[in-house]
């Protein structure tokens, strides 16, 4: 069985530059859990709107069916009207 123990330390240029704990002698196997700075820009809801659907409507002509959105919410109106 595999014994795991945490050290934090800081790497720069791939060598260790500081560590909190004495490390054993010889060779030692590490899994690396590294932080990173997040990106000071914001994505916008538009972005990640844009981003999350892009290419599911390959095949759709905008033309065409915001006319036919158009001319279903103008029949449904008609025919509240109407009654």
């Amino acid at each position: 069985m595999i014994k795991q123990k945490v050290a934090k330390a800081v790497i720069e240029n791939g060598k260790i530059k500081s560590i909190d704990k004495k490390l054993p002698p010889g060779e030692i196997k590490v899994k690396l859990l590294y932080s990173v700075e997040e990106d000071s820009r914001k994505e916008s809801y538009v972005d990640t709107i844009v981003r999350d659907t892009s290419g599911i409507y390959k095949n759709v002509n905008p033309e065409k069916e915001s006319s036919k959105l158009r001319s279903e919410w103008d029949r449904k109106i008609a025919k509240k009207i109407s009654r």
